[in-house]
């Protein structure tokens, strides 16, 4: 077997930087936090990466990308990557990649896609209850809706498009984060919060690096549409980042740099769908309703009364929405291969895309509140309010800071 060089060697370097990516987003909230609760919300994210990669060589691979069941679920066909070897393959003829390269890139999307959950329960869920969560949540939501939309599953032959996820990946865990803010209610002690605005940075930073595998290699080759995506989602962030920065400012009467990071991270999850269906100037205006939309998402959520701590419901599940339906205005044919409402493809596009959206946000906002509902009838889910004042020493005996 003969694997293209450039699209393999490329296909790594991008699975190494969505794998960067959750280090990226522990940085990220970790600076959002107070000082003596950084280890656990950093912790919830690092575990991932252990806990996924073992499910995913298990049984995740298998159940997203292997056989099918109702249009659903995969198999267990490929349980423990069986029948995977040196020369197994992925792609078409004369641009194919290693299997395992497509097996360790789809892993990484995997293992960050449960951690974003974690920001909106900051500082408030046990860790034992996190992990059994993190588990049943791959199982019942991540890996079907993998295999829905990028398996041959009913979502693909329905149509519906997701370039690199803002179905599968944000707006799934931004419903199930505002699914926890409801069910395990809000922080008893306040958080003194934002301990670290240059830890924010360089998690905002690690992200949006990281975000050009994840959107470019998305393409799993290097043509055109990889170019597209990868810039693209610079522009996108770009504008964003500058649209929250004007709001704000104007709102606030003064510039913010935690502002400016939040919307450059709303632009990188709203062009997520888009990123190889669009040109770039649909991925500039997706940015500039991004930066906007993720802004006032912020803002209601702040006049509810909603303790959805680190804004994921409003960033990455508003963003993740937002995106997916955008794809079906804004597509045109010489780029993703099909039309949107403004390149003449019709209002169907537009409807599936939204229909689709919405019904997996629906279920993984009522399955993550079920889920968390059966884990603490077996095992507490929220910590004590002594033990909330300080997570790092009460939960893990560690500690970030020498408090003195």
């Amino acid at each position: 077997m003969t694997f293209d060089t450039g699209n393999t060697g490329f296909m790594l370097l991008a699975t190494s930087l969505v794998m960067l990516m959750t280090p990226g987003l522990a940085f990220f909230y970790g600076g959002l936090v107070g000082r003596k609760n950084v280890l656990a919300i950093m912790m919830q994210s690092f575990v991932s990466m252990g806990v996924t990669t073992v499910l995913w060589f298990a049984v995740g691979y298998s159940l997203c990308f292997s056989g099918d069941v109702g249009g659903i679920i995969g198999n267990l066909d490929k349980a423990f990557l069986s029948g995977v070897d040196l020369t197994s393959a992925y792609g078409p003829e004369g641009a194919q990649i290693p299997l395992l390269v497509f097996i360790a890139y789809q892993m990484m999307f995997a293992v960050i896609t449960p951690a974003l959950i974690t920001g909106a329960f900051t500082n408030r869920v046990r860790f034992g209850a996190y992990l059994v969560f993190l588990v049943v949540w791959l199982l019942a939501v991540y890996f079907p809706l993998v295999h829905m939309v990028w398996g041959g599953g009913l979502l693909s032959e329905w149509g519906v498009k997701d370039f690199a996820g803002g179905i599968v990946v944000h707006a799934s865990a931004g419903m199930a984060a505002l699914a926890s803010v409801f069910f395990i209610g809000k922080r008893h002690v306040k958080d003194a919060g934002m301990h670290s605005i240059p830890l924010v940075a360089l998690g905002t930073g690690l992200l949006w690096f990281g975000w050009y595998g994840f959107n470019a290699g998305s393409e799993l080759a290097v043509d055109g549409v990889t170019a597209q995506a990868f810039v693209n989602t610079d522009v996108a962030a770009s504008f964003a980042a500058v649209t929250w920065l004007i709001i704000s400012w104007a709102m606030q009467k003064r510039p913010s740099f935690v502002g400016l990071l939040t919307g450059a991270v709303a632009g990188l999850a709203t062009i997520t769908p888009a990123a190889g269906f669009v040109d770039v100037p649909a991925a500039a205006i997706i940015g500039v309703l991004a930066g906007g939309a993720c802004y006032m998402a912020v803002s209601l959520k702040t006049r509810l009364g909603w303790d959805d701590a680190l804004d994921v419901w409003a960033v990455h599940g508003v963003g993740g929405i937002l995106g997916t339906i955008l794809l079906g205005v804004f597509a045109v044919e010489s780029v993703g291969g099909v039309n949107g409402l403004l390149a003449g493809g019709g209002p169907a596009l537009l409807a599936k895309q939204t229909v689709a959206v919405l019904a997996v946000s629906a279920y993984a906002f009522a399955f993550s509140w079920v889920a968390l509902w059966a884990i603490n009838k077996v095992t507490p889910v929220r910590v004590t309010e002594s033990e909330e004042s300080n997570l790092d020493a009460s939960l893990h005996g560690e500690v970030a800071y020498d408090m003195g």
